[in-house]
């Protein structure tokens, strides 16, 4: 009896189906295409040009992140569309509070049996992530690796490389105290907070398929998926405009710990959560889990995903400017004298509270 003769088909793993993938995304990888890189893939790596992009004097900024336990709500509901777009938002988001503009990225895929319909659907959301931010996708792995991960599941990690003309980087260094603080409205959670978000799913037994409690008009599904927002193209242009002091990105962590990290030391950020109107969506997580509103402070968005810091005298003109570009603005704060952190403050009508109160962070 001949010996059997084994294949890297045979341990599960097709070689076929990969470049199966890797021809089909290769128009969406070419669609993002930008100054400096012509986003063809097929390399061994990815080449960028600073000086075709317009840089002199660059400093590189490079971000790497995931969207943690979002990937698996996108998996259990088959929306698989737009995770991407999550993916790309919390690298880039994290480049622009630094003041540079993103150049290009690179995704990785990791799955136990590779499903080209459900890979490309993921990359297509990567593509459309990066021209919304105006970087290059210029490379990424596909891995396909049986017995790691559980039938069907998959795990995503981005890397997004940008750059800033030295001497123009956003460090924090300029916050002074009397500063203002504008809030950007987020598109819902964007990407941190799923664990509780998920718990909360099971023990509640909430029916993700059906209308949400606060909108008759959308699934709750499409409520907890949408994408994380990006904020590149509205605040570049301001900060190459020299009037941004700092910018937050506000991810895990909240309000509460994300605007201390721009903060020099001798400053604390004082906001007010009544100065804007607590979405449903966090309203309805908070009701749902009998959150205090402290915890939600630390846990969630809570509406606003982008906090700038500005000279108070230029406030209402960036206000101006961020509206022309389409923004909602919201003046949620202020920056005073004292320990490095940040104190969200609300009356007893702010977030379902009982009564008036406060959530400080130390950082």
């Amino acid at each position: 009896m001949a010996e059997k003769s084994y294949t890297y088909e045979t341990a599960g793993v097709s070689i076929a189906a990969g470049n199966a993938l890797v021809k089909a995304i290769g128009p969406l990888v070419k669609a993002t295409a930008r100054p400096g890189a012509d986003a063809e893939i097929g390399g061994f790596g990815g080449f960028f040009d600073p000086k075709a992009a317009g840089y002199t004097d660059p400093l590189l900024v490079a971000a790497n992140d995931g969207v943690g336990t979002k990937v698996k709500l996108a998996i259990d509901h088959d929306r698989h569309d737009r995770i991407g777009e999550d993916l790309v938002a919390m690298c880039v988001n994290d480049l622009i509070v630094q003041g540079a503009e993103p150049l290009f990225f690179l995704d990785y895929f990791a799955t136990g049996k590779l499903e080209n319909g459900v890979a490309e659907r993921v990359v297509a959301g990567i593509a459309e992530g990066c021209k919304i931010a105006g970087c290059a996708l210029i490379g990424g792995e596909t891995a396909e690796m049986p017995g790691m991960y559980a039938a069907g599941d998959y795990d995503l990690a981005g890397f997004c490389v940008g750059a800033v003309e030295r001497g123009e980087q956003l460090t924090g260094e300029k916050v002074a105290e009397g500063d203002v603080l504008l809030g950007l409205p987020s598109s819902g959670v964007h990407s941190n907070g799923y664990s509780l978000v998920r718990r909360l799913a099971a023990d509640k037994g909430w029916k993700l398929d059906r209308p949400a409690l606060f909108d008759a008009d959308r699934l709750l599904i499409d409520h907890l998926i949408e994408p994380t927002r990006i904020y590149v193209k509205s605040l570049l242009p301001l900060i190459r405009g020299g009037k941004i002091h700092a910018l937050a990105h506000i991810t895990g962590g909240g309000l509460l710990e994300n605007v201390p990290r721009v903060l020099p030391k001798g400053l604390h950020a004082r906001i007010d959560a009544d100065a804007w109107e607590q979405p449903r969506l966090m309203a309805f997580l908070q009701a749902q889990g009998n959150i205090e509103p402290e915890e939600m402070a630390r846990t969630f968005n809570c509406g606003i995903g982008m906090v700038l810091a500005v000279a108070a005298d230029d406030a209402a003109g960036l206000i101006a400017d961020l509206q022309a570009a389409g923004e909602t603005v919201h003046v949620i704060g202020a920056i005073e004298a004292g320990e490095r952190g940040c104190t969200v403050q609300g009356s007893a009508e702010a977030w379902s509270a009982r009564a008036s109160w406060e959530a400080v962070h130390l950082a």
